[in-house]
């Protein structure tokens, strides 16, 4: 079952147009997640779905019914946002059972809710405290509780973990896809951030300027980028651009990702090494090729070079990708 379609969805703000012609269809149970930079009109499409924005034209459909004219409230739809939104006086368990209370549901079936949410989330222990006691990773937990218990036909996600620092989103991050295998939910999430596009997305939809550059798994766009602003955008570190001329091809631009290339005496090109990032399980060699243009390598596990030393590297053909002038796609 298809639990959103959008079908040329256009939005303006007066006479500056941030959304052109977006198609999409997310089936039920998908996790969705809308990339890019910012400005590239993620949030907004998001706001749009959820009603928060009008379409200035096409078509929105939730579980098969168009809600274009549909008030958010009437959607089906509920929305976690990167402030978390609690009320400061109310309590965890008063934050999560606000929603149901103003739209009348009976008191059992409130309590009910909100109990399993609190399972879910593991808010047990703070049901009596109010958000100024809680951790920042804490207060997500409570808003995304407050988005459960309201059982949604969308979950809709806002840069939720933006507010967080890296081990708390990385934690996040597993809590979010543990909670997606266990509702069968369908979200729609939105960042800026790559890392959380690869690491939960069923597929992910990078745009750019109002517009979708590439649908597809985490994967696919990965290893079968169709533009080279997608190649660049998801990967870390992100992947070298070079003259195609660099690497004998008649291309515009050649890129290689840092994986793929190799310390190697007999390698097809000659750099320096400019700078060494010891990260652990992997090191990062960045390093100048003779004519100016910099390259970035990842070697697996620790190795030891010294700035200004001479190397050779080597790569694959096959691991090369082609672009055009206009940053399209050719191999």
């Amino acid at each position: 079952m298809t639990a959103l379609r959008l079908e040329g969805i256009v939005k303006s703000f007066g006479k500056v147009e941030v959304l052109h012609d977006i198609d999409l269809e997310v089936a039920e149970g998908e996790f969705i997640v809308f990339v890019g930079p910012s400005g590239c009109g993620k949030s907004t499409l998001l706001r749009v779905i959820a009603g928060l924005e009008d379409a200035t034209a096409g078509i929105i459909e939730i579980a098969g019914e168009r809600v274009n004219h549909v008030p958010p409230a009437k959607r089906g739809i509920a929305m976690v946002f990167q402030s978390y939104a609690l009320y400061p006086h109310l309590t965890v368990r008063d934050n999560m059972a606000l929603g149901l209370r103003q739209a009348g549901t009976p008191k059992p079936v409130i309590a009910e809710r909100v109990a399993e949410a609190t399972r879910i989330l593991h808010l047990e222990p703070y049901l009596d405290r109010r958000p100024a006691e809680l951790s920042g990773g804490q207060r997500q937990r409570v808003a995304i509780g407050r988005a459960i218990v309201r059982q949604p036909k969308l979950f809709l996600f806002d840069e939720p973990l933006s507010n967080l620092d890296a081990a708390l989103r990385m934690n996040t991050r597993v809590e979010l896809a543990d909670l997606h295998r266990r509702l069968n939910a369908t979200m729609i999430y939105v960042t800026h951030d790559q890392i959380e596009a690869m690491t939960l997305a069923s597929r992910i939809v990078v745009l750019r300027d109002g517009r979708i550059e590439q649908i597809g798994t985490p994967m696919q766009l990965y290893n079968d980028p169709q533009s080279q602003f997608v190649a660049g955008f998801l990967g870390a570190p992100s992947m070298n651009f070079l003259p195609g001329g660099v690497l004998g091809k008649s291309a515009e631009t050649a890129g290689i990702r840092p994986e793929r290339l190799r310390v190697a005496p007999d390698g097809q090109l000659r750099a320096r090494v400019h700078h060494v990032e010891h990260l652990g399980g992997d090191t990062n060699l960045l390093v100048d090729l003779a004519d100016g243009h910099r390259l970035t390598l990842r070697l697996f596990g620790q190795h030891e070079h010294a700035v200004g030393e001479e190397i050779g590297v080597s790569y694959d053909e096959a691991d090369v990708y082609l672009f055009d002038a206009a940053g399209r796609r050719l191999r």
